[in-house]
């Protein structure tokens, strides 16, 4: 009885039948009503359901355990050493770089009656080892088949008056769990005019049909040939869903294309990166091709690679759905498949923010790929890409951990500054990480120990050449010079104060017009050019007299009024009243905006007596005897004030030290006489801090500060909701002497260029004065042969509308919208989009002049 099965019966009219490995897994549906010698009429257990066609199979139960033995091995020659093998031969299953752990099969059969095809199909999962139930009815078989989930079901498909089998089949066929079932029809034997039957079989779900053969070892061939076909195929396929959730959650951007291709599938994180949905690129040719790349033959060097069935790594810029372009560092994948040919290609890419490098490592990505086309290989990835994450095979590089273990050496002997605490910090990360993690902190290193850490560096591709030579005039300290001239700046004496202006003047005595000009002062759209016209250009003492007053100077100084008024009155005299732009007009609105700002009520909260002291008086005298030329042609004309301070923050440095040299020299306009030496010191201090903050090499550092120990501070503690405890929080953030000084630079850099931010007809006649003081510069640097620090500021060629956009997009709108948050001010940003669609109108209309010509 070694062999020989056991039946049970569920009410269910379920019939299980199973060997004795499988009978100690018993299903909830198993009773333990088993069949009795009764029932049987013998002590000998019965392998099936008796019944009157099973005659064959009653004569094998009741012969001698003799013949049994010997029918049992004519059967099965060499049952065991077959079933072992093969039982370790479907354990496991490689699928791909894959190793899957595949459990007993089981398989379903569904016969109304018991016969001998049943029971061919019943011994031969017996003697291939698999798990076997029968059920009778189709409620019993879908009942069975939700419970266990079979990997095989074999259908009676030979009597309709019984049951359905297509109606069964589609039965099981809408339930989730048969997505991966292999359904199998026995069917009668048919002539050869009937052999086109198999289509209604398909169309209601059977994989496959079988002529009826009850002959055991045809029904053992099938089960076989299904076990290491169809399932095997259908568990690689189960197989497959944990590899769609690995792409699904991935961050990185993968996309799948056909060989022709045909985008076939993108992950979440690609459309979250191009902007696209899913069902926008399913289907569709990929169109997507490299952007803004120095040589025409780069997209040629990555097919060559590709279709030679070898991956391609490097980096380029794309462009997104919305036509931003965007650089990316991509890997391609060609997939070999049927017949040894490309089925698909897999790209994977992930976003670079490292742009400082893109040029170089695509120049020599494309260098390698063209010099070792053969194998596509890259002599040295890790240099050759940004992305850490396909290094992780190079962990075991010995000369790179000792590169990284001299370097950190190298940094553990310089000075501990901060940034050097830093840069030893990542070294000794870089010790214990893996190559991946060492490769990624080697790549913030480099960006550490370089020079501007807070300006971002233009590209040099299709960029706008009005934002290059604007940038390039107003962020760099100038070219070494190129010709023998020198320009004599700033070697003249000062201005001394005419005597038509030291009348008594005060508050109670200026005259009716200046004071109605001067009326709406306490408001942003304060008109400064109608005070201008009032004070025939000298707006700088009255309104200066007006501002200072209104905010207690002169009690805070403990000086007089007569002296501000003198101090007042040489300041403005050494303003050049012949720039067009950097003249007292421009110191008086620039007073006016850090006064506006200072009445907000933040600011009020965060800045001492001192601090708004320092702010007034370091808008007065920030560009205080400024020739109306930049610091980059001061520096290429060699002049003394560029020698004088090393061309660094030329005029700046120059502005606050004239600006102390004027206020000291005579008594009767030092406003800080009276002032108590350490107080002065700390006044002193922070008005130099602020006029230095105004020069533009400079502007993304301070803006980037502001916005990181500040803004995001404050957002996270609002977000957090307001009790005390935050409250508490909140004023350290505020009111910390390090972010103190961050505020001030901040609102005198805002109120230096917020000229894009005043109303419309003001932002108009600043643009057109700043204009033509660089249309001079570009002209003096020509008559001198000196170089042409922004060659676009050409008064013949160069488009206003053009210059003011590249200014509002890469100055002005990052840094108002940071002073915004903190501030509050959507008066200014409402006057900003004013102007900029202003602009942005006129160079639609391809217009370079100030305003539309007149209708």
């Amino acid at each position: 009885m070694g062999c020989a099965p056991s039946i049970h019966i569920s009410d269910s009219r379920v019939v299980y039948h199973s060997s004795k490995e499988s009978e100690e897994s018993n299903s909830p549906h198993q009773t333990n009503t088993t069949m009795s010698q009764q029932q049987q009429g013998n002590s000998v257990p019965g392998l099936f359901i008796k019944s009157s066609n099973t005659s064959t199979y009653k004569v094998r139960t009741n012969s001698s355990k003799k013949d049994k033995r010997e029918n049992s091995q004519s059967m099965e020659p060499d049952t065991q050493t077959s079933r072992s093998s093969l039982k370790a031969a479907v354990t496991d299953v490689q699928f791909g770089p894959m190793r899957l752990h595949q459990d007993q099969l089981q398989v379903l059969l569904v016969f109304a009656k018991e016969d001998n095809q049943s029971n061919g199909f019943c011994w031969a999962c017996e003697k291939a080892g698999f798990r076997c139930n029968i059920a009778r009815t189709p409620e019993s078989a879908l009942e069975c088949f939700l419970d266990k989930q079979h990997e095989i079901i074999i259908i009676d498909h030979r009597h309709s008056r019984y049951f359905d089998a297509e109606a069964l089949c589609r039965s099981i066929r809408t339930t989730t769990a048969s997505e991966n079932t292999v359904i199998i029809g026995v069917v009668r034997r048919h002539s050869d005019r009937e052999e086109s039957s198999i289509l209604p079989l398909i169309a209601a779900g059977f994989t496959r049909r079988y002529v009826e053969n009850s002959n055991i070892m045809a029904c053992y061939n099938e089960l076989i040939q299904l076990e290491f076909g169809e399932v095997r195929a259908q568990f690689k396929l189960r197989a497959c869903n944990s590899i769609f959730t690995a792409l699904e959650k991935s961050q990185e951007a993968i996309e799948i294309t056909s060989e022709d291709h045909v985008i076939q599938y993108v992950n979440p994180a690609f459309e979250t990166v191009m902007g696209y949905q899913i069902g926008e690129l399913i289907g569709k040719e990929l169109t997507e091709v490299p952007i803004n790349e120095k040589k025409a033959d780069f997209l040629d060097t990555i097919n060559s690679c590709i279709k030679i069935g070898k991956e391609w790594q490097g980096m380029y810029y794309t462009k997104k759905k919305n036509g931003d372009s965007i650089q990316q560092n991509v890997k391609i994948i060609p997939v070999i498949g049927q017949g040894g040919k490309i089925r698909h290609y897999v790209s994977i890419s992930r976003l670079c923010n490292d742009n400082n490098k893109a040029e170089r490592i695509c120049e020599r990505v494309q260098a390698e790929s063209q010099t070792d086309i053969q194998t596509c290989r890259h002599k040295d990835r890790r240099k050759g890409s940004l992305d850490v994450r396909s290094t992780t095979s190079r962990g075991s590089d010995g000369s790179s951990q000792r590169r990284h273990s001299s370097m950190a050496r190298i940094h553990s002997m310089t000075i501990e500054a901060p940034i050097t605490k830093v840069i030893n910090i990542i070294n000794a990360a870089q010790e214990s990480s893996p190559m991946p993690v060492a490769e990624a902190l080697d790549r913030v290193l480099e960006i550490l120990r370089t020079t501007e850490l807070y300006s971002p560096q233009l590209g040099t591709k299709d960029e706008d050449p009005h934002t290059s030579d604007l940038v390039g005039g107003l962020m760099t300290d100038g070219l070494r010079r190129l010709s023998g001239n020198e320009y004599i700046l700033s070697a003249k004496q000062t201005h001394q104060v005419p005597g038509s202006l030291i009348s008594p003047i005060s508050l109670n005595d200026i005259p009716p017009r200046i004071a109605q000009a001067m009326e709406n002062e306490e408001f942003w759209d304060f008109d400064i050019f109608e005070l201008e016209a009032a004070t025939h250009k000298r707006p700088l003492v009255y309104l200066g007299l007006k501002m200072f007053a209104r905010f207690g100077i002169c009690e805070f100084l403990n000086c007089s009024e007569s002296t501000l008024r003198s101090w007042l009155q040489v300041i403005e005299a050494n303003y050049h009243s012949s720039n067009s732009y950097h003249n007292s007009t421009h110191s008086a609105d620039v007073l006016h905006a850090t006064a506006y700002f200072l009445s907000k009520e933040r600011v009020k909260q965060t800045l001492d007596p001192i601090d708004e002291v320092a702010a007034l008086i370091a808008a007065t005298v920030h560009d205080v005897d400024h020739p109306g030329r930049t610091n980059s042609f001061l520096c290429n004309a060699g002049s003394e004030l560029a020698i004088l301070y090393n061309d660094t923050a030329v005029l700046e440095s120059h502005h606050a030290a004239l600006a102390f040299q004027l206020t000291t020299r005579d008594d009767k306009c030092n406003i800080f006489k009276n002032m108590e030496r350490n107080e002065y010191r700390t006044l002193r201090q922070a008005i130099i801090d602020m006029v230095l903050a105004t020069e533009m090499t400079k502007h993304f550092e301070h803006v980037n500060k502001f916005v990181n120990s500040i803004n995001k501070p404050l957002a996270a503690l609002e977000e957090n909701g307001s009790n005390n405890g935050d409250g508490d929080s909140v004023k350290n953030v505020l009111t910390s002497p390090e972010n103190r000084i961050l505020i001030k630079r901040m609102l005198i850099k805002c109120a230096d260029i917020s000229n894009p931010c005043r109303p419309l007809e003001q932002c108009i006649e600043w643009a057109g004065r700043i204009s033509e003081e660089y249309f001079a510069q570009t002209d003096e640097e020509k008559r001198q042969s000196l170089p042409v620090v922004m060659p676009v500021f050409d008064r013949n060629t160069c488009s206003i509308p053009k210059s003011q956009i590249s200014f509002i997009d890469y100055f002005i709108t990052d840094m108002f919208d940071a002073w915004d948050a903190f501030a509050d001010l959507p008066n200014l940003m409402q006057h900003l989009d004013n102007n900029f669609k202003y602009w942005k109108g006129l160079d639609d209309k391809k217009l370079r002049s100030l305003r539309p010509p007149p209708e």
